[in-house]
Protein backbone atom coordinates (compact mmCIF):
# COMPACT_ATOMS: atom_id res chain seq x y z
CA UNK A 1 0.00 0.00 0.00
CA UNK A 2 2.83 2.40 0.88
CA UNK A 3 4.51 1.76 -2.48
CA UNK A 4 1.28 2.45 -4.38
CA UNK A 5 0.83 5.75 -2.55
CA UNK A 6 4.41 6.76 -3.31
CA UNK A 7 3.73 6.42 -7.03
CA UNK A 8 0.35 8.12 -6.71
CA UNK A 9 1.49 11.16 -4.71
CA UNK A 10 3.09 12.97 -7.67
CA UNK A 11 -0.08 12.39 -9.70
CA UNK A 12 -2.22 13.72 -6.87
CA UNK A 13 0.04 16.77 -6.69
CA UNK A 14 -0.29 17.43 -10.42
CA UNK A 15 -4.08 17.15 -10.16
CA UNK A 16 -4.13 19.69 -7.31
CA UNK A 17 -2.03 22.11 -9.36
CA UNK A 18 -4.29 21.60 -12.38
CA UNK A 19 -7.44 22.28 -10.33
CA UNK A 20 -5.78 25.34 -8.80
CA UNK A 21 -4.86 26.67 -12.26
CA UNK A 22 -8.34 25.93 -13.62
CA UNK A 23 -9.92 27.85 -10.75
CA UNK A 24 -7.72 30.86 -11.41
CA UNK A 25 -8.46 30.76 -15.13
CA UNK A 26 -12.20 30.52 -14.56
CA UNK A 27 -12.19 33.13 -11.78
CA UNK A 28 -13.59 30.65 -9.30
CA UNK A 29 -10.84 29.72 -6.88
CA UNK A 30 -11.65 26.97 -4.37
CA UNK A 31 -8.28 26.88 -2.58
CA UNK A 32 -6.88 28.77 0.40
CA UNK A 33 -3.28 28.18 1.46
CA UNK A 34 -3.82 27.55 5.17
CA UNK A 35 -6.78 25.25 4.55
CA UNK A 36 -4.85 23.28 1.93
CA UNK A 37 -1.82 22.89 4.19
CA UNK A 38 -4.13 21.76 6.98
CA UNK A 39 -5.82 19.14 4.80
CA UNK A 40 -2.57 17.83 3.36
CA UNK A 41 -1.05 17.70 6.85
CA UNK A 42 -3.89 15.44 7.95
CA UNK A 43 -3.11 13.21 4.98
CA UNK A 44 0.54 12.86 6.05
CA UNK A 45 -0.51 12.30 9.65
CA UNK A 46 -2.88 9.52 8.59
CA UNK A 47 -0.03 7.78 6.75
CA UNK A 48 2.17 8.04 9.83
CA UNK A 49 -0.55 6.39 11.91
CA UNK A 50 -1.04 3.70 9.24
CA UNK A 51 2.64 2.74 9.38
CA UNK A 52 2.52 2.12 13.15
CA UNK A 53 -0.84 0.31 13.18
CA UNK A 54 -0.29 -2.56 10.72
CA UNK A 55 -2.52 -4.83 12.82
CA UNK A 56 -5.55 -2.73 11.90
CA UNK A 57 -4.54 -2.18 8.29
CA UNK A 58 -4.39 -5.81 7.11
CA UNK A 59 -3.20 -7.88 10.10
CA UNK A 60 -6.58 -8.43 11.74
CA UNK A 61 -8.21 -9.13 8.38
CA UNK A 62 -5.50 -11.64 7.39
CA UNK A 63 -5.81 -13.47 10.72
CA UNK A 64 -9.59 -13.80 10.48
CA UNK A 65 -9.33 -14.89 6.85
CA UNK A 66 -6.71 -17.51 7.71
CA UNK A 67 -8.54 -19.06 10.65
CA UNK A 68 -12.25 -18.32 10.24
CA UNK A 69 -13.04 -18.06 6.50
CA UNK A 70 -16.28 -19.88 5.73
CA UNK A 71 -15.85 -19.88 1.94
CA UNK A 72 -12.94 -21.11 -0.16
CA UNK A 73 -10.74 -18.25 -1.45
CA UNK A 74 -10.91 -19.96 -4.83
CA UNK A 75 -14.35 -18.44 -5.33
CA UNK A 76 -12.70 -15.05 -5.67
CA UNK A 77 -10.09 -15.90 -8.31
CA UNK A 78 -10.00 -14.16 -11.67
CA UNK A 79 -11.28 -10.81 -12.90
CA UNK A 80 -14.82 -11.44 -11.70
CA UNK A 81 -13.50 -12.28 -8.25
CA UNK A 82 -11.55 -9.04 -8.10
CA UNK A 83 -14.57 -7.03 -9.29
CA UNK A 84 -16.77 -8.78 -6.75
CA UNK A 85 -14.26 -7.99 -4.01
CA UNK A 86 -14.40 -4.29 -4.89
CA UNK A 87 -18.20 -4.26 -4.80
CA UNK A 88 -18.16 -6.18 -1.50
CA UNK A 89 -15.66 -3.70 -0.04
CA UNK A 90 -17.78 -0.79 -1.25
CA UNK A 91 -20.83 -2.30 0.46
CA UNK A 92 -18.96 -2.71 3.77
CA UNK A 93 -17.56 0.79 3.42
CA UNK A 94 -21.08 2.18 3.02
CA UNK A 95 -22.06 0.78 6.42
CA UNK A 96 -18.83 1.93 8.06
CA UNK A 97 -19.33 5.40 6.61
CA UNK A 98 -22.96 5.53 7.68
CA UNK A 99 -22.15 4.28 11.19
CA UNK A 100 -19.43 6.91 11.42
CA UNK A 101 -22.06 9.62 11.04
CA UNK A 102 -24.61 7.95 13.32
CA UNK A 103 -22.36 6.89 16.23
CA UNK A 104 -20.48 9.56 18.19
CA UNK A 105 -17.30 7.56 18.87
CA UNK A 106 -16.92 6.64 15.20
CA UNK A 107 -17.74 10.21 14.19
CA UNK A 108 -14.89 11.42 16.40
CA UNK A 109 -12.48 9.54 14.10
CA UNK A 110 -14.24 10.46 10.85
CA UNK A 111 -14.94 14.15 11.55
CA UNK A 112 -11.43 15.16 10.47
CA UNK A 113 -12.34 14.50 6.84
CA UNK A 114 -15.29 16.90 7.07
CA UNK A 115 -13.68 19.80 8.92
CA UNK A 116 -12.48 21.73 5.88
CA UNK A 117 -14.82 24.56 4.93
CA UNK A 118 -13.58 24.33 1.34
CA UNK A 119 -14.15 21.53 -1.15
CA UNK A 120 -11.34 20.65 -3.51
CA UNK A 121 -8.94 17.82 -4.30
CA UNK A 122 -6.88 18.57 -1.19
CA UNK A 123 -10.00 17.73 0.85
CA UNK A 124 -9.82 14.21 -0.59
CA UNK A 125 -6.34 13.85 0.92
CA UNK A 126 -7.57 15.07 4.32
CA UNK A 127 -7.66 11.51 5.60
CA UNK A 128 -8.62 10.47 9.12
CA UNK A 129 -5.83 9.12 11.33
CA UNK A 130 -7.90 6.59 13.30
CA UNK A 131 -10.68 5.79 10.84
CA UNK A 132 -9.00 2.59 9.67
CA UNK A 133 -8.46 1.49 13.27
CA UNK A 134 -12.06 2.05 14.36
CA UNK A 135 -13.44 0.76 11.07
CA UNK A 136 -11.48 -2.49 10.78
CA UNK A 137 -14.33 -4.73 12.12
CA UNK A 138 -16.70 -3.56 9.37
CA UNK A 139 -14.66 -5.38 6.72
CA UNK A 140 -14.36 -8.70 8.53
CA UNK A 141 -17.44 -10.11 6.70
CA UNK A 142 -15.23 -10.08 3.61
CA UNK A 143 -12.67 -12.22 5.44
CA UNK A 144 -15.37 -14.62 6.61
CA UNK A 145 -16.58 -14.86 3.00
CA UNK A 146 -13.10 -15.93 1.92
CA UNK A 147 -12.03 -12.77 0.07
CA UNK A 148 -8.21 -13.04 -0.06
CA UNK A 149 -6.23 -10.47 1.86
CA UNK A 150 -4.58 -9.28 -1.36
CA UNK A 151 -8.02 -8.66 -2.89
CA UNK A 152 -9.09 -6.79 0.26
CA UNK A 153 -6.04 -4.51 0.06
CA UNK A 154 -6.54 -3.95 -3.67
CA UNK A 155 -10.22 -3.12 -3.21
CA UNK A 156 -9.37 -0.62 -0.47
CA UNK A 157 -6.86 1.06 -2.77
CA UNK A 158 -9.34 1.22 -5.66
CA UNK A 159 -12.02 2.77 -3.43
CA UNK A 160 -9.53 5.27 -1.98
CA UNK A 161 -8.30 6.36 -5.40
CA UNK A 162 -11.82 6.57 -6.85
CA UNK A 163 -12.86 8.97 -4.12
CA UNK A 164 -10.09 11.42 -5.00
CA UNK A 165 -11.70 12.87 -8.15
CA UNK A 166 -15.14 13.45 -6.64
CA UNK A 167 -13.84 16.15 -4.26
CA UNK A 168 -14.23 19.13 -6.59
CA UNK A 169 -16.61 22.00 -7.27
CA UNK A 170 -15.53 22.32 -10.90
CA UNK A 171 -17.51 19.32 -12.21
CA UNK A 172 -21.26 19.78 -12.34
CA UNK A 173 -24.11 17.31 -12.59
CA UNK A 174 -23.38 14.21 -14.69
CA UNK A 175 -26.87 13.04 -15.63
CA UNK A 176 -27.53 9.34 -15.27
CA UNK A 177 -24.15 8.75 -13.62
CA UNK A 178 -25.35 10.72 -10.60
CA UNK A 179 -28.00 8.07 -10.06
CA UNK A 180 -25.58 5.13 -10.04
CA UNK A 181 -22.14 6.10 -8.76
CA UNK A 182 -20.72 8.63 -6.38
CA UNK A 183 -19.96 11.79 -8.36
CA UNK A 184 -18.75 15.28 -7.41
CA UNK A 185 -22.36 16.45 -7.20
CA UNK A 186 -23.35 13.61 -4.89
CA UNK A 187 -20.27 14.02 -2.74
CA UNK A 188 -20.67 17.79 -2.40
CA UNK A 189 -23.99 17.00 -0.74
CA UNK A 190 -22.24 14.62 1.65
CA UNK A 191 -19.75 17.29 2.78
CA UNK A 192 -22.37 20.00 3.27
CA UNK A 193 -23.96 21.12 6.54
CA UNK A 194 -27.20 22.28 4.92
CA UNK A 195 -30.01 20.67 6.95
CA UNK A 196 -31.37 18.87 3.87
CA UNK A 197 -27.93 17.42 3.14
CA UNK A 198 -26.79 16.21 6.56
CA UNK A 199 -25.85 12.53 6.76
CA UNK A 200 -26.61 11.70 3.13
CA UNK A 201 -24.82 10.06 0.19
CA UNK A 202 -22.42 7.70 1.95
CA UNK A 203 -21.49 5.56 -1.04
CA UNK A 204 -17.78 5.51 -1.91
CA UNK A 205 -18.13 4.24 -5.49
CA UNK A 206 -21.75 3.14 -5.81
CA UNK A 207 -24.47 5.55 -4.75
CA UNK A 208 -26.88 2.68 -5.38
CA UNK A 209 -26.40 1.71 -1.72
CA UNK A 210 -27.82 5.08 -0.69
CA UNK A 211 -30.78 4.64 -2.99
CA UNK A 212 -31.38 1.14 -1.67
CA UNK A 213 -31.15 2.09 2.02
CA UNK A 214 -32.83 5.51 1.87
CA UNK A 215 -29.87 7.87 2.39
CA UNK A 216 -29.65 9.47 -1.07
CA UNK A 217 -30.28 13.17 -1.75
CA UNK A 218 -29.68 15.13 -4.93
CA UNK A 219 -27.79 18.42 -5.00
CA UNK A 220 -30.46 21.12 -5.19
CA UNK A 221 -29.06 24.16 -3.36
CA UNK A 222 -25.58 25.65 -2.85
CA UNK A 223 -23.49 23.69 -0.37
CA UNK A 224 -21.98 25.08 2.82
CA UNK A 225 -19.02 22.91 3.78
CA UNK A 226 -17.46 21.88 7.05
CA UNK A 227 -18.95 20.50 10.24
CA UNK A 228 -22.02 21.68 12.13
CA UNK A 229 -19.68 22.87 14.89
CA UNK A 230 -16.77 24.41 12.95
CA UNK A 231 -13.22 23.52 13.96
CA UNK A 232 -11.74 27.00 13.40
CA UNK A 233 -8.16 25.81 13.78
CA UNK A 234 -5.27 24.79 11.54
CA UNK A 235 -3.54 22.77 14.25
CA UNK A 236 -3.53 19.05 13.29
CA UNK A 237 -3.78 17.64 16.80
CA UNK A 238 -6.65 19.99 17.61
CA UNK A 239 -8.43 18.68 14.52
CA UNK A 240 -7.91 15.05 15.51
CA UNK A 241 -8.92 15.62 19.11
CA UNK A 242 -11.86 18.02 18.66
CA UNK A 243 -14.75 15.57 18.91
CA UNK A 244 -13.00 13.27 21.40
CA UNK A 245 -12.61 16.25 23.73
CA UNK A 246 -16.26 17.18 23.31
CA UNK A 247 -17.37 13.62 24.09
CA UNK A 248 -15.15 13.52 27.17
CA UNK A 249 -16.66 16.75 28.47
CA UNK A 250 -20.15 15.45 27.80
CA UNK A 251 -19.40 12.21 29.64
CA UNK A 252 -17.97 14.10 32.63
CA UNK A 253 -21.18 16.14 32.85
CA UNK A 254 -23.30 12.98 32.79
CA UNK A 255 -23.95 11.43 36.23
CA UNK A 256 -25.33 8.03 35.17
CA UNK A 257 -22.89 5.38 33.88
CA UNK A 258 -25.40 4.03 31.41
CA UNK A 259 -25.76 7.49 29.88
CA UNK A 260 -21.98 7.92 29.78
CA UNK A 261 -21.78 4.89 27.50
CA UNK A 262 -24.73 6.10 25.43
CA UNK A 263 -22.85 9.34 24.76
CA UNK A 264 -20.31 7.25 22.83
CA UNK A 265 -22.65 4.97 20.88
CA UNK A 266 -25.61 7.21 20.12
CA UNK A 267 -25.65 9.97 17.50
CA UNK A 268 -23.07 12.79 17.74
CA UNK A 269 -25.83 15.27 18.59
CA UNK A 270 -27.31 13.23 21.46
CA UNK A 271 -27.04 14.27 25.07
CA UNK A 272 -28.61 12.66 28.14
CA UNK A 273 -31.38 14.41 30.08
CA UNK A 274 -30.06 17.37 32.03
CA UNK A 275 -26.99 17.91 29.84
CA UNK A 276 -27.34 20.89 27.52
CA UNK A 277 -25.55 21.05 24.20
CA UNK A 278 -24.45 24.35 22.75
CA UNK A 279 -25.63 24.39 19.15
CA UNK A 280 -25.24 27.22 16.68
CA UNK A 281 -28.57 28.17 15.07
CA UNK A 282 -28.86 26.76 11.56
CA UNK A 283 -29.28 30.12 9.84
CA UNK A 284 -26.25 31.52 11.65
CA UNK A 285 -24.12 28.49 10.69
CA UNK A 286 -25.07 28.69 7.01
CA UNK A 287 -24.32 32.42 6.92
CA UNK A 288 -21.03 32.16 8.79
CA UNK A 289 -17.95 33.24 6.78
CA UNK A 290 -15.36 30.58 6.10
CA UNK A 291 -12.50 30.40 8.58
CA UNK A 292 -9.55 32.08 6.86
CA UNK A 293 -7.64 34.38 9.25
CA UNK A 294 -4.63 36.23 7.84
CA UNK A 295 -1.12 34.86 8.30
CA UNK A 296 2.06 36.97 7.94
CA UNK A 297 3.76 36.28 4.57
CA UNK A 298 7.01 35.21 6.22
CA UNK A 299 5.27 32.55 8.30
CA UNK A 300 3.32 31.37 5.27
CA UNK A 301 6.53 30.87 3.29
CA UNK A 302 8.18 29.11 6.22
CA UNK A 303 5.15 26.83 6.62
CA UNK A 304 5.17 25.93 2.91
CA UNK A 305 8.90 25.18 3.01
CA UNK A 306 8.59 23.03 6.12
CA UNK A 307 5.62 21.18 4.66
CA UNK A 308 7.55 20.47 1.44
CA UNK A 309 10.49 19.12 3.43
CA UNK A 310 8.18 17.00 5.62
CA UNK A 311 6.46 15.58 2.53
CA UNK A 312 9.78 14.58 0.94
CA UNK A 313 11.00 13.05 4.19
CA UNK A 314 7.72 11.18 4.61
CA UNK A 315 8.01 9.80 1.09
CA UNK A 316 11.47 8.46 1.87
CA UNK A 317 10.19 6.98 5.11
CA UNK A 318 7.21 5.25 3.49
CA UNK A 319 9.55 3.66 0.95
CA UNK A 320 11.46 1.82 3.71
CA UNK A 321 8.93 1.73 6.57
CA UNK A 322 8.08 -1.96 6.15
CA UNK A 323 11.75 -2.87 6.73
CA UNK A 324 12.18 -0.77 9.89
CA UNK A 325 11.55 -1.96 13.46
CA UNK A 326 8.43 -0.71 15.20
CA UNK A 327 10.34 1.57 17.57
CA UNK A 328 12.06 3.31 14.67
CA UNK A 329 8.74 3.83 12.91
CA UNK A 330 7.21 5.16 16.12
CA UNK A 331 10.06 7.65 16.51
CA UNK A 332 9.75 8.84 12.91
CA UNK A 333 5.98 9.09 13.24
CA UNK A 334 6.44 11.24 16.34
CA UNK A 335 8.88 13.48 14.48
CA UNK A 336 6.48 13.80 11.56
CA UNK A 337 3.66 14.73 13.93
CA UNK A 338 5.86 17.37 15.58
CA UNK A 339 6.74 18.90 12.20
CA UNK A 340 3.09 19.04 11.20
CA UNK A 341 2.25 20.63 14.56
CA UNK A 342 4.80 23.35 13.89
CA UNK A 343 3.27 23.97 10.45
CA UNK A 344 -0.16 24.32 12.05
CA UNK A 345 1.28 26.71 14.63
CA UNK A 346 2.89 28.87 11.92
CA UNK A 347 -0.33 29.35 9.96
CA UNK A 348 -2.62 29.73 12.99
CA UNK A 349 -3.75 33.16 14.21
CA UNK A 350 -2.34 34.43 17.48
CA UNK A 351 -4.69 35.24 20.31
Amino acid sequence: MHDVLLYALPLFGLCLVAELAWGWWRGRQTYRLADTLSSLSQGLLSQAVAVVTPLFQTGLYASVHRHLALVSPGLWHGALGVAGSIVFYDFCDYWLHRASHESALLWAAHAVHHQSEHFNLSTALRQESFYTVTGAPFFLPMALAGVPTAHFALAGTVVLFYQFWIHTEHIGRLGWLDRIVSTPSNHRVHHAVNPAYLDRNYGAILVLWDRLFGTFTEEREPCVYGTVKPLHSWRPLAAVGQVYAELWQRMRATPRWGDKLRVLVKSPGWAPPGVALQAMPTAERLAQPRFDPPTPPGKRRLAVGLFAATTVASGGWLAVADDLPLLANLAIAAGTTAALAVIGWLISPRA
